[in-house]
């Protein structure tokens, strides 16, 4: 019987790659939550003047 092959090495690639995409969507989030409070103060400030 031939033994199972050792796919740890697959495995631990997988979980990188898996945890440097969560980090950029982190960060791609964070990014674009700082972009829409500038623009809603941005807005507020247009709003007050008026």
């Amino acid at each position: 019987m031939e033994p199972t092959p050792d796919t740890s090495a697959y495995m631990i690639a997988g979980y990188a790659v898996f945890f440097i995409v969560s980090a950029i969507y982190v960060a791609s989030l964070f990014i674009r939550n700082r972009s829409l409070q500038r623009d809603l103060e941005t807005l507020e400030d247009l709003d007050a003047k008026k």
